[in-house]
């Protein structure tokens, strides 16, 4: 470890920020963190390691912990309105590599293995600060004047925005959220619910219905499942702030659909942790901004559809991590050879699995019949090569740099 003087504020403790955090205090950089929420975010959708983003979590020496949180995840099983099961992508039948990797852990337990490690990481260089967040910035050629919420300021050598998709930092310096965020015309739920008492264990269960798409996958406790909806449908900035005209959404979406609809949605109304957001693809050409810089879904983000967020978030936050500690002096070059070297990365990241958003949720019921079909073909086992490479890409031609 080394020690420099320079002084670095991450806002945002997910997984993007706790990522550089981690790996600015190996390198005995005095870090301070903010976060929005309260405490700790726990549960959260799986997630998945793979390619560069697993290599990059074995280079950091967290993957024993991620190991103790790994969920049982055998593959992926597409069924009709009765349940039946009409195709299956097991996760053995491609290598670890198709819709369920063969490392797949909740969202939470990921952040808190980040959150165990930066506590043992810090000597001294550490703050990190709960129920915070960033108001305003002003910055100059030697730094930036920071203004929290709490009323505290402070000056930093550089700032990090890894506050999400709707990102605080990205909207006061970079401008507006209308300039980077694209909606893709639909909207997404995820909540626990309990699980099925016929729930088949270990498979993450998928409808395909017209202009929705309903699952329930695996979760930690064996007594509980993750729910996911996804909805077709027009924009509306109204439901950003609206939890019931969301559920209202929700239940008009899966009303009379038949298989887990009805138990899903009586979970929904009383779930303790019911998420609801726009299917949004995020792009900023530029991820620097004098002494402002972005990570993770701030900075770019192809919608929970592509299943590449959270590789995105750490291979960004170890890779920004390890420019800055480089050249601590030099914290412009530093940037630009962290968006030089991410940036043929985050092109194959974003990319929807299968081309687009058809896929994931069909448009119409003759679309959903289309797309039935072709599950069904592509799942087959003389299908199975070419289906890992249209749909299932990992980034492994992209060179992670040995720092």
């Amino acid at each position: 470890m080394t020690s420099t003087a320079l002084h670095v504020l991450v806002a945002g403790g997910g997984i993007a920020g706790n990522t550089v955090a981690l790996q600015l205090l190996r390198e005995g950089i005095r870090t301070t963190v903010v976060e929005r929420a309260a405490d700790p975010r726990p549960g959260g959708q799986a997630v998945d390691l793979r390619g560069p983003s697993k290599e990059a979590v074995e280079r950091m020496g967290l993957m024993e912990g991620i190991r103790e949180y790994q969920l049982d995840e055998r593959g992926m099983a597409y069924v009709d309105g009765n349940g039946r099961v009409y195709a299956r992508m097991a996760m053995e039948d491609f290598d670890g590599k198709g819709a369920v990797a063969d490392i797949e852990i909740t969202r939470g337990d990921l952040n808190q293995v980040l959150l165990d490690a930066v506590t043992a990481a810090d000597n001294g260089h550490l703050d990190y600060r709960y129920s915070d967040w960033i108001e305003r910035v002003e910055q100059d050629d030697t730094g930036v004047d920071v203004t929290f919420a709490s009323g505290e300021t402070g000056r930093f050598d550089l700032v990090i925005g890894a506050d999400g998709v709707h990102s605080a930092t990205r909207r006061l310096v970079f401008g507006p959220e209308d300039r980077f965020v694209t909606n893709l015309g639909a909207y997404g739920a995820f909540f626990t619910m309990p699980t099925p008492a016929d729930a088949e264990p270990g498979w993450f269960a998928m409808r395909l219905l017209p202009g929705a798409m309903v699952g329930i996958r695996p979760d930690g406790d064996p007594a509980t499942a993750k729910a996911i909806i996804m909805v077709r449908t027009g924009i509306d900035p109204a439901l950003r702030r609206d939890p019931e005209a969301q559920r209202a959404l929700l239940r008009e979406a899966l009303r009379d659909t038949g298989w887990r609809a009805p138990e899903i949605l009586a979970a929904m109304e009383t779930t303790p942790d019911f998420y609801f957001d726009d299917l949004a693809r995020v792009d900023v050409p530029e991820l620097a901004v004098g002494r402002v810089t972005l990570v993770g879904d701030a900075g770019y983000c192809g919608s929970p559809l592509t299943g590449m967020g959270t590789a995105m978030a750490i291979v960004g936050g170890y890779t920004l991590a390890a420019e800055i500690a480089a050249t601590p002096h030099d914290l412009p070059a530093a940037l630009r050879r962290y968006q030089d070297t991410i940036t043929p990365f985050l092109a194959k990241a974003k990319e929807i699995p299968g081309g687009g958003i058809d896929m994931m949720v069909p448009r119409s019921a003759m679309m959903t019949r289309m797309m039935r079909v072709s599950v069904r073909l592509l799942t087959s086992r003389p299908m199975r090569p070419i289906t890992a490479k249209l749909f299932f890409a990992d980034n492994e031609d992209f060179a992670l740099p040995p720092y």
